[in-house]
């Protein structure tokens, strides 16, 4: 946590005032993992957390609050996922290696955070333009990258000019979230971990550069 911290009248938190912030976001994330979101109150996390519910309201207005708090933690961190894409070589073995670290990387990410992000997809869903911000800004640390990966072959002659970079970039994005928010599913169909991944990655490699991968 960087910057001072306010407490909800807007005084400055001290060292242990911050300590007891984070603590509580702490032991809210994990009633996540295990809670339906709507079934969390106030007194539980302040229980958990070994506090007061009237500690809780000292950096939080409600429950939601602090989610929407958790949530952009998350989407800071999901700003890295970047680095999983840009000013990468989408050329020969190293663009099958591309497709493979962007895949590994985001379902980490997914699984890392899943209760949160699950939270985030709900409320995105419900037409929260808090969590649809949030959400925006996970996709588009991915996105963007993947987009300006699409153009850079596109000077280059190596993918058609009528491919719209945004739509390609877009789609991908959109697919891998949903697998990633979707891995425990693909178990039921018989798919293993190890199995999902290459086939993942051969599905971005192909909709970047329309070849088949040189492995």
């Amino acid at each position: 946590m960087t910057g001072q911290v306010r407490t909800v009248d807007g005084r400055v938190a001290g060292r242990r005032g911050q300590a007891t912030r984070q603590k509580l976001l702490d032991c809210l994330g994990e009633m996540l993992s295990s809670s339906p979101y709507r079934d969390v109150k106030v007194i539980d996390v302040a229980r958990r957390a070994g506090t007061s519910p009237a500690t809780f309201y000292q950096y939080f207005p409600d429950v939601e609050g602090a989610v929407l708090e958790i949530a952009e933690e998350t989407a800071k961190e999901g700003s890295g996922l970047t680095g999983l894409v840009a000013g990468r070589s989408w050329a020969g073995k190293a663009g099958w290696q591309t497709s493979e670290d962007l895949v590994d990387g985001f379902l980490d990410f997914w699984r890392k955070h899943d209760a949160i992000l699950r939270v985030i997809d709900l409320g995105a869903a419900e037409g929260d333009k808090r969590f649809n911000k949030i959400r925006m800004k996970v996709l588009n640390s991915v996105t963007h990258s993947l987009t300006e990966s699409v153009k850079e072959l596109q000077s280059r002659g190596r993918v058609d000019k009528d491919v719209n970079p945004a739509a390609i970039a877009g789609a991908l994005v959109v697919m891998l979230s949903s697998v990633a928010s979707h891995q425990k599913g693909f178990q039921g169909w018989g798919v293993k971990q190890a199995e999902l991944k290459p086939n993942l990655a051969l599905l971005v490699h192909l909709g970047i550069t329309g070849r088949k991968p040189t492995k």
